[in-house]
C-alpha cells in the first residue's frame, strides 16, 4: 500500500471527526440473527457488519446499494436499475444474461432466499441488514461461497403501533409508505408494512425526448404473524410482496447521462413469497426448528443493444441501412452513419421452495460432560428457472429450463475447552443437482456432492477483549454454458472451492464507549469460476454477438484486513467508521479470445480480480444540537477497480459525502437529506474489448453507467 493510498481513505475519517463535536446516541448490544443462535455482534466469532434502522433512516436509504458502503471490503455491481450483484472480499458475481448463474453471495430477506433477486431488497419497515463476511458452508452452504447478506425486518409487537412516511425530493422522486403492528389476540400478534417508491431517475434519452427512461417505480409490501401457540411453542408466518417496474437505459455513446436509445429498457420483478418458521422447546433439553419457504418471481432484463436509433434491414442476405428522421436540433445525428440496431430481452421465471428442520440443545441437552452445544439439521431445496429470450438477430425467441435440487445435513458443536477458550467445528454435505435444456438442443446435468464448514477457537483474552482464529471451507457448484455460439471447449465449468483462514479480534473499550471490531484473512481460490465475455465482430467488424460464459481459472488469491468502530466520543457524538483493505489477484489463469478473426490466449496471472476495489471505507458522525435537532454528516470512498475479468478497463477512485439533519418529537419526526454532496460521477458498471459507436466506425473504447448523483429531498414520519 502506498501512503497516498493509506491517505485517502484515512483523511476522510479524521477530517469529519474534527468537525463536529456532540450527539447524545447510546450503543446498544446488536444482534446477529442470521446465525443459528442469536448472538451479539461482539461475541460471534466471525466479521459481521450490521447496519441498524438508525443508520439505514440516517442515510435515507430506499435500497440496499445504499449502505453496503458500512461494511468493509464489499462491492456491488448495477448494469441494471439497481445493484443487485454483489461481491464480499473481491468474489461474487456481477451479472446475468443467458445463462443461469449459481451465485457466491447469498440474498436472504426475512428468512426467504431471494439470491440473485436483489431488485427486492429495499429497506422499509426493515430492522437491521447484516453482512456476514468469509463462507458460510456451515449454515448455507452453496449460495454463500464469499458470504451471506441477512436483511431483517420489524418483527409485530404486542403493543399497538404504527407511522406514516413520505418523502419527496430531485428527479421528481417521491414514496409513501406505512406499517401498523399490534396484538390481534392474546396470542396472536400481526405487523403490515407497505410502501411506493418514484422517481424519473437519472438519464436524459435526448432521441425521445424523455427523462424518465431510468425510472424507478417501486412497491413492496409485507405482512407478518406470531403465534403463541403454547408455553413451549411459537409460529412466525411472513408474507412478502415486490412489484418493481424499473426502467433501464443507463449506456451512452458519449459516456455522458445522455443516451440515444429508441429502445429503452426494463427493469422489472414482481415477486411472491412467504416463509413459514416454528420455534418449539421439546424439553429443557431439545430444541426443534423449522423453517419452510416459498417464492415465485417474473423477471423482464431488457435493453436496447446499440445504444442508438436507426437500423438495419436485410435483403437478400445483404445488409441495407434504413436511416431513421433525424432532427439534428436533438443532437448528434447517428442516422448519417451506418449501423446496426438491435434490443435483447431476457424473461425469467424462478420458483423457489425450500424446508430447513434442526434440533438444537437446551440448557439441559449439552452433551461431551455438559461442555458442548449442538445443532443438527437436514435441509432441501427445488428451484425451476425458465427463460425466454427475445433478441433482434434470433430468428425465434430462444427458451431454457433448469430444474436444481438440493439436500443436505448439517451439524455444529460448540465446545467450552475452558472458561476463556471455545471450540467451534461445523460441517455440511449437500448433494447438488443440474437438469438443463433449451431450444438450441443443449442438454446437460450435474450432480454432485459437495463438502463445506468451518473450524473456529474462539478465546476471552479478558473481560473486554474477545480473540478468534478459523478455517472455513465454501463451495459453489459447477454447471452449463448455455449461449449457443459458446465453444464445446468452453461448455463446461467445474466446482470453485474456496479455503478461508481468518483471525479476529473484539474489543469493549472505555467503559463500553468504543466497540471495535478487527479481522484478517487470506483466502485461497481453487477452481476459481470467471466470467469471461468478448464480442464476435462480422465482416464488417461490427457486433455479430457477444459470447458470455463462466470458466475455471487454476487459482486466486484474496487477503486483507478490516476495521469497524463505534465510538461515543462523548456524550452527544458518536462516529461510526468502517475500513477494508483488500489484495486480489488470479493464478495461472488463461483464457481464449478472438481477435481479426484469430484466436489468441490472453493471461491474467496476477492481475487483480474484478469489482474488487483495494480500499474500501465509510465514516459518519451523528452530532445532537438538542435533545430533538441532531445533524449527521458522513463520507465513502473506493478505490479504482476492474470491472471485468476480460478485460482491462477500471472505475475510478472517489469519495462522497451524504449529510442529514433531523428533528424528532415523540410523535413524529421531520428531515432533510443529500447523498453525493459534491455530485460526484461513479461507475458501478463498465465494459471494454469493443466499440458501439457508428460514428467512431466502432472503435473500441470503454463505456460507463454511472451511481447515483447529487440527489436531496426532505422526508417526515408521523407515529401514532
Amino acid at each position: 500500500m502506498t501512503p497516498k493510498t493509506l491517505r485517502s481513505p484515512l483523511a476522510l475519517a479524521i477530517l469529519a471527526a474534527a468537525t463536529l463535536a456532540n450527539a447524545d446516541v447510546e450503543l446498544t448490544p446488536v444482534t446477529v440473527e442470521a446465525d443459528f443462535r442469536q448472538t451479539d455482534v461482539q461475541q460471534i466469532p466471525e466479521a459481521v457488519t450490521v447496519v441498524g434502522s438508525d443508520d439505514i433512516n440516517a442515510r435515507s436509504a430506499e435500497h440496499l446499494e445504499q449502505v453496503l458502503s458500512f461494511a468493509p471490503n464489499v462491492n456491488y455491481s448495477s448494469g441494471a436499475s439497481r445493484g443487485r450483484f454483489f461481491q464480499i472480499r473481491g468474489i461474487g458475481e456481477r451479472s446475468q444474461f443467458i445463462d443461469p448463474v449459481n451465485p457466491s453471495v447469498g440474498l436472504v430477506i426475512d428468512g426467504i432466499d431471494m439470491t440473485g433477486l436483489g431488485g427486492a431488497a429495499t429497506l422499509f419497515d426493515v430492522k437491521q441488514v447484516e453482512v456476514l463476511r468469509g463462507p458460510q458452508g456451515t449454515r448455507f452452504g452453496a449460495n454463500a461461497l464469499a458470504g451471506m447478506i441477512n436483511i431483517r425486518s420489524n418483527d409485530p409487537t404486542k403493543e399497538t403501533e404504527g407511522y406514516l412516511s413520505a418523502r419527496a425530493g430531485n428527479y421528481d422522486s417521491y414514496g409513501l409508505g406505512g406499517a401498523v403492528s399490534g396484538s390481534i389476540s392474546d396470542s396472536v400478534q400481526g405487523r403490515i408494512a407497505i410502501n411506493g417508491y418514484q422517481s424519473d431517475g437519472y438519464t436524459d434519452n435526448i432521441w425521445l425526448n424523455r427523462d424518465d427512461v431510468e425510472q424507478i417505480d417501486e412497491i413492496v409490501a409485507r405482512g407478518k404473524l406470531a403465534f403463541q401457540v403454547s408455553e413451549d411453542t411459537d409460529l412466525g408466518l411472513t408474507y412478502l410482496y415486490a412489484d418493481i417496474d424499473n426502467g433501464y437505459d443507463a449506456f451512452s455513446l458519449d459516456n455522458t447521462r445522455e443516451t440515444y436509445s429508441d429502445e429503452p429498457g426494463t427493469d422489472a420483478q414482481d415477486t411472491h413469497a412467504f416463509a413459514l418458521s416454528s420455534d418449539t422447546q421439546l424439553s429443557d433439553a431439545l430444541i426443534l426448528q423449522t423453517e419452510f419457504t416459498g417464492s415465485w418471481s417474473d423477471i423482464e432484463y431488457s435493453y436496447d443493444e446499440d445504444w442508438a436509433y436507426g437500423e438495419y434491414i436485410w435483403l437478400d442476405d445483404d445488409p441495407v441501412y434504413q436511416p431513421d428522421p433525424c432532427d439534428t436540433t436533438q443532437g448528434p445525428c447517428l442516422a448519417d452513419f451506418d449501423g446496426y440496431s438491435s434490443f435483447d430481452q431476457y424473461l425469467r421465471d424462478y420458483d423457489r421452495q425450500s424446508a430447513d428442520v434442526r434440533l438444537m440443545s437446551g440448557t439441559d441437552g449439552r452433551i461431551f460432560g455438559n461442555t458442548t452445544d449442538w445443532v443438527a439439521g437436514i435441509y432441501a431445496m427445488q428451484r425451476n428457472e425458465d427463460l425466454t429470450r427475445n433478441y433482434t438477430y434470433l430468428e425465434s425467441p430462444f427458451e431454457s429450463e433448469l430444474e436444481t435440487t438440493s439436500t443436505a445435513a448439517y451439524g455444529e458443536l460448540s465446545t467450552q475447552l475452558s472458561e476463556s477458550l471455545r471450540l467451534i467445528t461445523g460441517l455440511r454435505v449437500e448433494n447438488w443437482t443440474n437438469d438443463y435444456r433449451d431450444s438450441d438442443g443443449i442438454e446437460g446435468s450435474t450432480d454432485e456432492t459437495l463438502l463445506g464448514g468451518k473450524v473456529t477457537l474462539e478465546a476471552l483474552v479478558s473481560f473486554d477483549h474477545l480473540a478468534y482464529v478459523s478455517l472455513a471451507r465454501g463451495y459453489k457448484a459447477g454447471g452449463i454454458n448455455t449461449d449457443p455460439d459458446i465453444s464445446e471447449a468452453n461448455r463446461e465449468f467445474d466446482t470453485e472451492f474456496n479455503n478461508a483462514l481468518e483471525l479476529g479480534l473484539k474489543s469493549s473499550l472505555l467503559d463500553n464507549d468504543l466497540k471495535t471490531r478487527i479481522a484478517a484473512f487470506y483466502i485461497q481460490r481453487k477452481d476459481q469460476q470467471v466470467k469471461s465475455s468478448y464480442a464476435v465482430l462480422d465482416t464488417n467488424g461490427q457486433p455479430e454477438s457477444f459470447q458470455d460464459y463462466l470458466a475455471n481459472a487454476a487459482e486466486g488469491r484474496n487477503y486483507g484486513i478490516e476495521l469497524e468502530s463505534d465510538w461515543n466520543l462523548t456524550a452527544r457524538l458518536s462516529w461510526l467508521l468502517s475500513y477494508g483493505y483488500l489484495i486480489t489477484e488470479f493464478v495461472d489463469y488463461t483464457y481464449q479470445t478472438i481477435v481479426d478473426d484469430v484466436t489468441q490466449e490472453i493471461s491474467k496471472d496476477g492481475r487483480q480480480q474484478a469489482h474488487a476495489p483495494q480500499y474500501s471505507v465509510s465514516s459518519a458522525l451523528t452530532y445532537a444540537l438538542t435533545d430533538a435537532l441532531s445533524f449527521r454528516v458522513g463520507g465513502e470512498a473506493k478505490d479504482a477497480f476492474y470491472f471485468s475479468d476480460s478485460h482491462d478497463e477500471r472505475s475510478e477512485a472517489y469519495v462522497l459525502w451524504n449529510a442529514r439533519i433531523a428533528y424528532s418529537q415523540p410523535a413524529y419526526e421531520v428531515a432533510l437529506y443529500g447523498r453525493n454532496l459534491t455530485d460526484r460521477d461513479t461507475q458501478v458498471r463498465g465494459f471494454g474489448g469493443f466499440g458501439n459507436d457508428p460514428r467512431k466506425g466502432y472503435a473500441e473504447e470503454p463505456y460507463y453507467q454511472y451511481g447515483e448523483p447529487l440527489t436531496y429531498g426532505v422526508e417526515g414520519k408521523f407515529y401514532f
